[in-house]
């Protein structure tokens, strides 16, 4: 059904006279006319009778007309729920847990009047793949590689990382270690996934510092990876300073910091260039920093230079 005729019926019907409709729609009385034809002959009724006074609807016409209406509403809805700014920004984060995450509810509560539509992917060409459709507004992800034609990165966090271990193991004593520290021990990261921009770090990681970085088993979850480092002499594992990570009090857990150097994951946001969504703006404001590495901090060679 085409939206102009009916929106030309409800101008009829509202003004009582073709010619003030045409007025109000800023077209024709000949083309007002044309289009209430061509709907009547659509719909197979009559929708007006034309009167001294100008123009009555028929009782057909008095039917169709609060239909009408609420096509016209539909069609406003409609537009109003992707129109830049109506619509909730899109953000994907890998896990709700992790630092980026923190950075999103940080924005939030700044920004509260900004709706958020918070998303999960698998990796980063799946993430850019969404921000190149518009599927997403945005990603936080550590960027491997060049990006295509129109999508950017800007790095706005680097995490550092930590050793967890669990009270029998050797170095859960320990202040601080290196990573030169960790060659001897087993450092068990069932969540890395292959082809993922967080294997490429800790390959590059592991080669660096000459790790033995295990992803072997069935991945089962944090809880279940803390319950097994909680009964271990000789596994740890690796995770963010700022992730926020929960565990039973008697795990008696031990986030051990990693200096000399101390290595840090790259988060960047990455956006296409010409989204024009306010949100999306307000949100790089918000969480862009200076670029600045830190001496004694360590990050794989492709992020070396963003």
């Amino acid at each position: 059904m085409d939206l102009d005729a009916v929106r030309t019926v409800v101008a009829v019907a509202d003004a009582g006279q073709f010619q003030e409709a045409a007025a109000d729609l800023s077209v024709t009385q000949q083309a007002v006319s044309k289009r209430v034809a061509a709907l009547e002959k659509e719909l197979g009724v009559r929708l007006f009778t034309r009167t001294a006074r100008g123009a009555r609807l028929t009782i057909d016409g008095q039917a169709f007309l609060p239909h009408a209406r609420n096509l016209l509403l539909a069609e406003e809805r409609a537009a109003a729920s992707v129109r830049p700014g109506r619509r909730a920004l899109r953000v994907d984060v890998i896990g709700r847990r992790i630092a980026p995450a923190g950075l999103l509810r940080d924005f939030h509560r700044a920004h509260p009047g900004i709706d958020l539509d918070v998303v999960a992917l698998l990796d980063i060409g799946e993430a850019v793949s969404a921000i190149r459709s518009g599927t997403i507004d945005a990603s936080f992800r550590a960027v491997t590689a060049p990006l295509p034609d129109g999508v950017t990165a800007t790095r706005v966090l680097d995490e550092p990382l930590q050793l967890l271990t669990g009270p029998a193991h050797p170095l859960a004593g320990a202040r601080a270690v290196t990573p030169a520290a960790l060659t001897k021990h087993r450092i068990w990261m069932p969540g890395i996934v292959t082809g993922t921009e967080w294997a490429a770090y800790y390959a590059e990681l592991a080669a660096a510092f000459g790790l033995t970085i295990d992803a072997t088993g069935p991945n089962f979850g944090t809880e279940a990876l803390f319950d097994v480092i909680a009964d271990s002499a000789v596994v740890a594992t690796l995770v963010g300073a700022q992730s926020r990570l929960l565990w039973p009090a008697d795990h008696d857990l031990r986030r051990i910091p990693l200096v000399d150097p101390t290595p840090v994951y790259p988060h960047s946001l990455v956006r296409r260039r010409d989204n024009p969504h306010p949100g999306l703006t307000a949100l790089v404001e918000h969480v862009e920093r200076p670029r600045h590495h830190p001496a004694g901090t360590w990050v794989p060679g492709w992020a070396a230079t963003s």
